[in-house]
């Protein structure tokens, strides 16, 4: 599966049934060439239209990959990340 494809794909964390967004990026171990985790950004502020976290969702954490979304396992605030 390619980067462009999981972009199109919403995430959605089983735990509470919110929608995070969908994937932005990939954090990639350059060594083994294995996917470590995904990049969504976080709720958007309103008044910039901008970012002011985002969420790393390990790989191991991924549930399901879907044809439409992704199903993972997380607690929100353990994996929010200030930008």
């Amino acid at each position: 599966m390619r980067l462009c494809e999981l972009r199109n794909k919403e995430v959605i964390n089983i735990c509470d049934c919110s929608r995070l967004g969908c994937v932005a990026d990939l954090d990639i171990d350059i060594v083994t060439g294995c996917v470590l985790a995904l990049i969504v950004p976080g709720p958007c502020r309103f008044c910039f239209f901008s970012y002011d976290c985002e969420y790393i969702i390990p790989w191991s954490c991924i549930c399901q990959i879907g044809p439409d979304i992704i199903l993972v396992n997380i607690d929100m605030e353990k994996h929010r990340h200030k930008l």
